[in-house]
Parts: structure tokens; sequence; C-alpha cells
């Protein structure tokens, strides 16, 4: 039976380049995905594109393709990234300047645009998914709107003969589902093939999750070798069924706690995994290991997809102003307290208006809010503050910054290491528009 292989090189926009290096040169693959994109990412690369017509790409997106192209050229492997962000079209580009300078010859890179929906929704009243409220609430603050693109472009370009693919806010799983599709020639309406392909994508688009990063938890749940982890791959067959796998002798795990850890992540109804290609079931899932750092994984299934697509909205949402400083040895709590009430009484004697404020001590109560308010008091042996405020000017998140400064010579004694800053704050929000504004297309440049 025809099995393929798919791995993943990249579970987010910063992630580590050397498992992928060790994907490409050892795992045999047809296919090395990347997936690098998040909801405020696409926001942040269009507004680099504002500024910049040949910005907007992943800015990894060079250094990962130095890395990886001269041997998936050399291993006949294909590559399929989200990296084009804002800019696909350029991202493509770029590829091909770069496999021009490594002297590789007959690439097709693909470059698939149409996710960029913003001109289309201006002026329509559709309902914020996870807020209360309307876009037009926000209208005047947006800077970015891109549709979740399904496999069917990718779909498309290998097809044509693409050896690269380059897309902007493509889901996740469909940039596993596009080349299994494309290879098994399911068709785009056998539901139960796609939900099976959307499992095995799931499991695979967050990389080093399932091979046991961010599942570690020492002396709960212990995974070896972490400082060279591996990053997944799956070999999948023509029926849909796959095991989840990695390099042998690479660090981490795959097993069925992992698996199942990433089954589960960011699902809320394992029945109804609403994606663009396919309403996947989860339900019926059946994992098996069968070897070490092998997981077999069947039963898949799926629904007819929805007739709208997810859009995330990139907003303007105020500024950040941030400040940090350490008090260390006896008495370091009680300083460190002082300072924080200095701060927060020096923001309202030079009358900066915050919209929200947070003042934290980081170790003590920084992630548990107040737990150790009125409690039997806490001495560690260092302690680092945060002053954090949202404010509508960035002048006045600049004072919040200068105020921590401050702090050197005109607050309690022993502080070090401060810092400050103040940026503009990019939020995201979600709204479903009907598909048929959405309307991808393919460039290709070859090489």
């Amino acid at each position: 039976m025809k099995t393929i292989r798919l791995g993943c090189g990249a579970g987010f926009s910063g992630d580590r380049i050397e498992p992928a290096i060790e994907l490409a040169e050892q795992g045999k693959l047809d296919y090395l995905v990347f997936e690098c994109l998040a909801e405020r990412t696409i926001a942040l690369a269009q507004q680099a594109r504002l500024k910049d017509a040949s910005a907007g790409y992943d800015p990894l997106l060079q250094a990962r393709f130095k890395a990886v192209l001269p041997a998936a050229v050399r291993q006949g492997t294909k590559i399929i990234t989200n990296m084009g962000a804002a800019n696909p079209a350029s991202a493509a580009r770029k590829v091909a300047a770069l496999a021009k300078d490594l002297g590789l010859a007959e690439l097709k890179i693909a470059a698939v645009e149409g996710d960029d929906v913003l001109k289309r929704i201006v002026g329509r009243q559709f309902p914020l998914v996870d807020g209360q409220g309307h876009l037009s609430d926000i209208a005047d603050r947006v800077v970015s709107a891109n549709a979740y693109v399904g496999a069917a472009p990718i779909v498309e370009a290998l097809a044509s003969g693409a050896n690269v693919v380059i897309t902007g806010r493509t889901s996740d799983t469909s940039l596993f589902v596009g080349p299994l599709l494309h290879e098994f020639g399911w068709s785009m309406d056998d539901w139960d093939r796609l939900g099976q392909a959307t499992l095995i994508g799931h499991l695979l688009e967050c990389a080093g999750q399932v091979t046991g990063g961010y599942f570690a938890d020492p002396g709960y749940k212990d995974v070896r070798n972490l400082a060279r982890i591996g990053f997944p791959l799956a070999e999948v067959s023509k029926d849909g069924s796959a095991i989840i796998t990695k390099v042998e002798g690479s660090g981490g795990e795959i097993s069925l706690r992992t698996c199942k850890e990433q089954l589960l992540y960011e699902v809320h109804d394992p029945s109804r995994y609403f994606q663009p290609d396919v309403v996947a079931d989860f339900s019926k899932v059946n994992l098996e290991e069968v070897g070490r750092d092998r997981v077999a994984v069947t039963g898949g299934k799926g629904h007819p997809k929805t007739d709208t697509l997810k859009v995330t909205v990139g907003y303007r949402d105020g500024f950040i102003g941030e400040g940090q400083i350490s008090y260390a040895g006896p008495g370091a709590r009680a300083r460190a307290e002082i300072a924080l009430e200095i701060v927060e009484e020096r923001l309202k004697i030079v009358g900066v208006h915050v919209d929200e404020l947070r003042l934290e001590m980081i170790g003590v109560n920084a992630v548990h809010r107040g737990a150790f308010r009125g409690g039997p008091l806490i001495e560690p042996p260092d302690v680092r503050i945060r002053v954090a405020g949202r404010t509508q000017s960035i002048e006045e998140a600049i004072l919040i910054g200068n105020e921590m400064d401050s702090l050197w010579l005109n607050g309690p004694a022993g502080g070090g290491g401060a810092i400050k800053s103040a940026k503009e704050v990019i939020a995201a929000a979600s709204i479903l528009v009907p598909r048929n504004l959405v309307q991808p297309s393919i460039s290709y440049e070859v090489v």
C-alpha cells in the first residue's frame, strides 16, 4: 500500500531550525511542512507590509529555507508552509532568489494568496465570535483581516508541479491535508478521509509539542533529551491510517500520553472540530503504541464543511508601557512592595491615565494574582517586580517605563537590572464570513 511521509519542521514562527534539518536530511520525507502563523502574527506581518511592500513574510523564512532546501531537493522532498504570512508572493520571490544562490535548479515555487479579505469586509456588520459586539465597533482600528483558507489551493499547486508551496493564513491542519488529498486522490467531499487527514495534521502541527515538549513535567511526566528534541513525522497509508513517529535517535518521545494530550489541544468539542475543509470528528479516534516512538492513529471521521470561514481581524488596541527591576537579599519582598506602591502613586501624580494596570512581584503573585496578599510573609532570596499599563497614547506608555527607571535612585535600596519598553498593542478578534468572500489565487516562481 502506498505510504506518504509527512514531517513538521516548525510549530510556530520562532521555532527551532535544527530539528527541521534533521527531518530534511534523515526523515526520508515526501513533504516537510512548516506551520508558523498565529492569530496576531498575521496582523503584525500586515503592519510590516504597510511599511515596506516587499516585507510581511515570516522573519525566519530565509534562514529556514537556507537550512533545509538543499537537503529537500536532494531527497525529493516538497515543502509546504504558511510562512508567506501577509506577503506570500514576496516570500516566493525570496525563496527563488535563495535557490539560485544555492545553485539549485528546476524548482517551481507556488504562492497562494487570497486570504486577505480586509477590503471585502469593510462596512459589513459581522458579529465578533470571541467577544461582544460587531466588527463595526472596531472598524476604525482594524489593520488586517485574513481568512483561514483550506487545502484546495495547495492541492492545485501540487498538481501543477510545485516543489514548494508558500501560503498566507492557511489553516494549520490544511497544510497537511493538502498533500494527502493530492497524493491519494481523495475527494474534497470524502468527509471521513478529510476528518482522518485533519486528525493527522492536528497531531503534527505543533511540532515538538507531540514529541514531549510542553508536555514534559519533571517528576510527573519525564521526557528524555529535551535539548535536542526531534520533531514529528507521520507515515500515512492510502486508507488514511497513520503512524506518528520521529527520526530515530532524536530526543523526546512519541507515546500514547504525548499523542493524547496533543489530540485534545485547542479542541473544544472533539466530535465537532471546525476546520475549513471539514468538521472533523475525533470522538472515535484510536491510538495504539506499535513500537518505541511509534503510535498508530485511526478513527478520525468528518462531517460536511460549513458555509462560512473564520477570519482573524487584527486591530489597534492602545499601547502598553512596561518596566521591571529586581531586589535581592534580606527584605527583598518588603522593598519590592514599597517600589510598587511608589510607582502606582507616581503614575497618579504625573497624570498617566491607564485603562488597565498590573503591579506584580514575579515569583510571588504574578501568576496567581494576589495569592499571598494578607497571608504569611514569604521572604524570597530575590524578587523581580513588573509594572505594565495599557494606555491610549504612546507618550503615556513611555511614562510608565520611566517611573520604573527612576527607582534606581528614587526607590528603596538595592534595585538593579531595570528595563523599560513601550509599544503599540495589536489585538485579534474573530468573525465568520461567507465562503464566497474568500477567493484564493496562485502565482508561480520558476528557478
